[in-house]
């Protein structure tokens, strides 16, 4: 099923839905698909190490080049503080959202005039060291930002580790929501070059911005 946006221009937001089992393929699946398409990406991760991500994307070759990573997962996990790398900044832990934020802010402007696209992997994760109201107003906060600079931005979440109150107001934030594992379903992400931005998936997509605060309640 293709769907395409007329109108608009490249800068959407998604809500991409996975079961757990599947959730790292689609990271390294969402980041070559940007790369593919002339974007650079910074990738957020509050669940895999940036080692870890690193050797996943080599394997998938994917120029790394091309990849800016906040970490804030390595410094917790080892107790110390990481070697330097060119490549990504390392925050003390995931909850820390104060320094995240400063963090993204930091990197966008890294990358001001060129397209970009930011990836937030994920939302589960985050929810094991924040309370759901605070990690939902830092979704907000993060949305809000690039929707003001025009740039894309995904949010890996598992569906069924999240509230209903925590979806719905996620599903609030962004443009499209894409549930990827719905009858085995695969994912196909195109990114525009010009302002008809496409994408193609199978076989189930909503798109929120068509759908009222009230009927994303019921």
């Amino acid at each position: 099923m293709t769907f395409t946006f007329t109108d608009q221009d490249e800068s959407q937001l998604y809500l991409i839905l996975s079961s757990a089992e599947t959730l790292r393929n689609k990271n390294t699946e969402l980041i070559k698909a940007a790369i593919d398409t002339n974007h650079y990406v910074i990738v957020v991760t509050t669940n895999q190490l940036y080692g870890m991500l690193q050797k996943s994307y080599k394997k998938k070759e994917i120029p790394l080049d091309k990849i800016y990573f906040i970490d804030t997962v390595t410094r917790y996990a080892s107790g110390t503080d990481p070697e330097p790398a060119d490549n990504c900044l390392f925050v003390s832990n995931p909850g820390n959202l104060t320094d995240i934020g400063i963090a993204i802010t930091e990197s966008l402007k890294n990358y001001e005039g060129k397209k970009t696209c930011l990836v937030f992997d994920s939302v589960n994760s985050s929810l094991i060291y924040v309370s759901s109201q605070n990690i939902t107003k830092f979704i907000h906060f993060v949305s809000s930002k690039l929707r003001m600079l025009d740039i894309s931005g995904i949010f890996l979440a598992v569906e069924k580790g999240l509230d209903p109150d925590i979806l719905t107001k996620l599903t609030m934030f962004v443009d499209i929501v894409i549930d990827t594992d719905e009858d085995s379903a695969n994912i196909d992400m195109r990114f525009a070059e010009d302002t008809h931005a496409e994408l193609e998936i199978l076989p189930s997509v909503s798109n929120s911005k068509n759908s009222s605060p009230e009927k994303n309640q019921q």
